[in-house]
């Protein structure tokens, strides 16, 4: 299981590896499952509350594996 912060590094580091921005603020939403079942994941969103260029991310919390991702380059 990861944490917060590992959750954060791996969405930077794929922003990176896209030539995504990741500018802060960051907005992290850690959902958990129901009744102790496996799962839960992070979504982190870039720039938040604020115009301009976002990327998304949903990052599973067991594995660290990214389960979607997209980016608005305005």
């Amino acid at each position: 299981m990861i944490d917060r912060e590992t959750a954060i590094e791996i969405a930077r580091a794929r922003a990176e590896e896209n030539g995504w921005a990741f500018a802060e603020p960051l907005d992290i939403l850690e959902r958990r499952p129901w009744f102790g079942r496996r799962g839960g994941r992070f979504e982190i969103m870039t720039n938040a509350g604020k115009r301009g260029t976002k990327a998304r991310f949903i990052i599973a919390a067991e594995s660290g594996k990214i389960l979607h991702e997209g980016y608005i380059p305005r």
